[in-house]
């Protein structure tokens, strides 16, 4: 959840270093830092605060030098502070270091090298790794790193910087992104692609246990043991823009926007061009496969749980197996029951979400086959999973998911489709119905998004209320809960989902006069249900904005407002609903002055536990 940075080169390593963390700062902001060896010594500055910060702190006097790394941060271990910040340094100012992760057994580390003198100075459990390279290094930079890989515990991407080797950056990573970009004449480190595209578009992808030995005209790449490793050169199709703004007041704006290109670019590649059937050449599974499994298990946390809660719903009605959903950071901790004829679905739009990782790395040694949806080719997950089905959103950088969800939501329709045809659950001619429908999609979420005045007008009414609540059934209650994550988190307005029919057991409490109330009304199956639930709340004075269909007539008599998507099968019809339910959750956040891009106590990937 942190960025990290580095160069290599001939060019002055701080000016990267700023830009890159500049394109990272998504991935945490409570402080930043960069250290550049100038010759003599390795120069380190750091601040708390955003990446402004530092930028102001170093003007007029910036690091000279070709060589250095940088850093922003999201605390861990350690309030955000100028000594917490990143890079850390040893007593003797020789090493440098950044890192990203956790070392969980930090504390044993620290209080060892305490008692043979070491000084430490900040609360971190990062800086224990630089005062342990100190302590271990005998002159050979690559044997002191092998040596500090064996005694941490724990996740992370490190970067090392010895003033003894003023050409050379080791990294190295454990269950944490990590990509090197390969120039001519420099080469650079980053936590992420977004921070090296604007320099260059051919990468190698860090794989765990792998030591890559950086210098301006050479990567050399071993495994722990010292056998070299032959890296394949992934070459990034992103334009450099992509990781930008594009005109837009924020990049949750944008994504909201590009949804309609990202559900296209999932939906087509993936659907023959008479809608008859799904074409998933990266799963090619058989009849025999899919009969096989007695029970698939969703594991996946916040947007992603979410969009797996829809998956479950089509898993079962389209292929008709039993699916259970669990929260990745309690998966793992329930012992649950898992053989080989289990299959389970990992959704995380990074691929690097350490708690869906370990679940998945846990479903893996019980035995069950493991699929990967994720928005990021080469991450962690896509690398452990037997299989992947990629989102192709492309890169997502506010904290708050948008079009990732979306796509999520696509591919797992796709899946259970592909699932559900191969088991012969569904006849030919409603799955030719579906997909007409799939293919329509990505022209309807673009509809949904031409007119948003009425979406600012209720942004404007209602920001300032002190709660809200979603209601909605079935497949409108799993979208309920992304509405309202989407509201809590970048507007900081207490809002809270419901299944609509739990109302009377307790829930209706909560409601008073003139609360806002979000009602979701387009499954057809509970139709009249929801209808009944709306009139209990409007009887207690609420005022709700209703989301339906375009083609219903009927709920505009039982709500104040009314938001309408256009008509789709509603299997499909969440991929709609969502949208509007995005645009009010960042207009109410513009209104209250909220910085959606980076909400409060958030980062976009969370990579410890």
């Amino acid at each position: 959840m942190c960025g990290i940075v580095g160069y290599v080169g001939e060019k002055q390593a701080a000016d990267f270093l700023v830009d890159g963390l500049t394109k990272l700062e998504y991935r945490g902001y409570d402080s930043a830092g960069i250290a550049v060896f100038d010759g003599e010594k390795i120069d380190i500055e750091k601040t708390v605060g955003r990446l402004a910060a530092l930028k102001e702190k170093i003007k007029g006097h910036t690091p000279k030098g070709v060589i250095g790394i940088g850093h922003t941060r999201w605390a861990t271990h350690g309030r955000p502070s100028d000594v917490n910040a990143h890079p850390h340094t040893d007593c003797s100012g020789k090493f440098a270091i950044v890192h990203n992760g956790i070392i969980e057994n930090f504390m044993s580390l620290k209080e060892e090298l305490i008692a043979k003198g070491h000084k430490f100075v900040s609360e971190t459990d990062t800086e224990v790794v630089a005062h342990l390279i100190e302590d271990v290094y005998d002159g050979d930079f690559v044997k002191a790193v092998n040596a500090v890989l064996d005694r941490i515990e724990g996740s992370y991407s490190l970067v090392f910087m010895c003033q003894d080797y003023p050409d050379t950056l080791i990294c190295t990573k454990k269950d944490n992104p990590l990509v090197i970009g390969l120039g001519d004449g420099e080469n650079f480190i980053a936590s992420d692609i977004p921070a090296i595209i604007a320099y260059t578009r051919r990468t190698y992808i860090m794989n765990d246990g792998e030591i890559a030995v950086v210098k301006k005209d050479s990567i050399w790449v071993t495994d722990r043991k010292g056998n070299p490793i032959t890296k394949k050169v992934f070459e990034v199709n992103w334009n450099a823009e992509a990781a930008e703004k594009g005109g837009y007041e924020h990049f949750m704006l944008k994504e909201i926007y590009e949804q309609p290109k990202a559900v296209r670019d999932t939906i087509s590649p993936r659907l023959n061009k008479d809608n008859t059937a799904i074409v998933l050449n990266e799963l090619k599974w058989t009849k025999q496969y899919v009969e096989a499994f007695n029970k698939v298990y969703i594991i996946a946390c916040g947007t992603a749980y979410h969009a797996g809660l829809v998956g479950k719903y089509y898993i079962e009605k389209l292929a008709r197996i039993p699916v259970e959903i669990d929260i990745a950071s309690e998966f793992r901790y329930r012992d649950p029951i898992i053989d080989d004829h289990t299959l389970t679905i990992v959704i995380s739009q990074s691929g690097e979400t350490s708690d869906t990782l370990a679940a998945l790395k846990e479903s893996k040694r019980l035995g069950a086959k493991t699929l990967a949806v994720t928005n990021v080719v080469g991450s962690s997950i896509a690398r452990e999973a037997d299989q992947v089905m990629y989102t192709w959103a492309g890169p997502e950088i506010a904290v708050a998911s948008t079009k990732a969800y979306t796509t999520q939501l696509v591919t797992m329709f796709i899946l259970a489709m592909y699932m559900s045809s191969l088991k012969g659950t569904i006849s030919p001619e409603r799955t030719h119905e579906l997909l007409t429908e799939l293919r329509h999609l990505p022209d309807q979420v673009g509809r949904t998004l031409e007119d948003v005045e009425p979406i600012k007008a209720f942004a404007k009414n209602y920001a300032y209320n002190n709660d809200v609540f979603y209601i909605g059934r079935s497949l409108d209650y799993y979208v309920a809960l992304e509405g309202a994550l989407k509201l809590k988190e970048i507007s900081y307005i207490h809002a809270e989902a419901y299944a609509a029919g739990e109302l009377k057991h307790g829930t209706l409490a909560l409601i008073e006069s003139g609360v806002p109330v979000i009602a979701l009304a387009t499954q057809k199956s509970v139709y009249e249900k929801t209808l009944s639930n709306i009139k209990e709340v409007k009887a207690r004075d609420a005022v709700i904005i209703g989301i339906a269909a375009a083609d219903d007539n009927e709920l505009e008599k039982y709500v104040d407002h009314v938001i309408k998507v256009p008509t789709t099968d509603e299997l499909l019809i969440p991929l709609l609903t969502v949208v509007p339910l995005q645009l009010l959750a960042y207009y109410a956040a513009i209104t209250r002055g909220c910085d959606v891009d980076k909400p409060r106590n958030l980062a976009k990937s969370v990579t410890v536990e």
